[in-house]
């Protein structure tokens, strides 16, 4: 069976010691921006369609359509995700569209009903060529394993892993989502434990609340594919709003949704710019 888009970008960038950039898909607009900024950079990039904007749209296929035709006439390679999906049907549906990986996320159930549900995912999944990201982490209340002082055990992730055969791993190091300013402190003993313990790629969600300086450090520690949603969303607002301060009688959404997406295309074209030089 072909490799999957994702593997395609993901494995590389580990195998090197590099970083991957996989960014959040809130509206047509996010997808264009992010795809812009990668193409600036001439970095591969993930674009990401989580649960939460599936039910923002109402369901997956408009967003997720929409998505899957700006990757497919992207001038560098471009992965369709689905990012923190709990539903099993939703996953069966974004595989149906076309998504090459998904993120399956049940670490707020206990440690044994993740490792059944997630396998199960697992399979469905590889039998049609899509590639699995899952994710472990202590229940910590409403943030799951991304709850202040969460952290995912190496042993425990390692024979997560083995038990259910999954690509990659989110693991819980002290990122947090929805982070709005970038102070997040890591613990990069942690995640080289990690790495040294688990066979798959690492992922570092909650990545807009990590700095520059900190994000290259956790690359060279082990982390290869690095989730950012929030920081975007701040730069996309911050652009409109000040397009709206400057022309309050503006009414064509272009006007504003222009900028807005220009500013997203700058920051990705960024970070990618630091993931790919952090090199461990």
């Amino acid at each position: 069976m072909p490799l999957s888009p994702t593997d395609a970008i993901v494995g590389p960038a580990a195998r090197a010691g590099a970083g991957v950039g996989a960014f959040n898909v809130v509206q047509l607009e996010h997808a264009e921006a992010i795809v812009s900024g990668a193409e600036a950079a001439d970095r591969p990039v993930i674009l990401q369609i989580s649960e939460n904007t599936v039910r923002y749209h109402g369901d997956l296929e408009p967003i997720g359509l929409a998505t899957l035709a700006v990757a497919r006439a992207a001038r560098v390679p471009v992965a369709v995700h689905l990012d923190h999906a709990q539903s099993a049907d939703l996953v069966h549906e974004a595989v149906r569209l076309g998504c090459c990986s998904v993120m399956f996320d049940a670490s707020t159930l206990p440690y044994k009903e993740n490792l059944r549900a997630t396998r199960k995912i697992a399979e469905y999944c590889h039998a049609r060529g899509v590639w699995v990201e899952a994710e472990l982490g202590e229940v910590g209340g409403k943030d799951g394993a991304h709850a202040p002082g969460v952290r995912t055990d190496p042993a425990e992730a390692r024979d997560f892993v083995a038990a259910t055969g999954v690509d990659a791993l989110a693991v819980a190091v002290g990122s947090s989502h929805a982070m709005t300013t970038r102070d997040a402190v890591l613990d990069f003993a942690l995640i080289a434990a990690l790495r040294d313990a688990v066979a798959v790629p690492l992922v570092l969600h909650g990545s807009s609340g990590v700095a520059d300086a900190e994000l290259v450090r956790a690359v060279a520690a082990g982390m290869t594919k690095v989730n950012v949603s929030t920081h975007l969303n701040q730069r996309f607002t911050r652009a409109a709003r000040t397009y709206l301060d400057a022309h309050p009688s503006a009414v064509d959404p272009r006007r504003y949704l222009g900028p807005a997406r220009d500013a997203v295309a700058g920051a990705v074209t960024h970070l990618l710019g630091v993931l790919h030089g952090a090199r461990g």
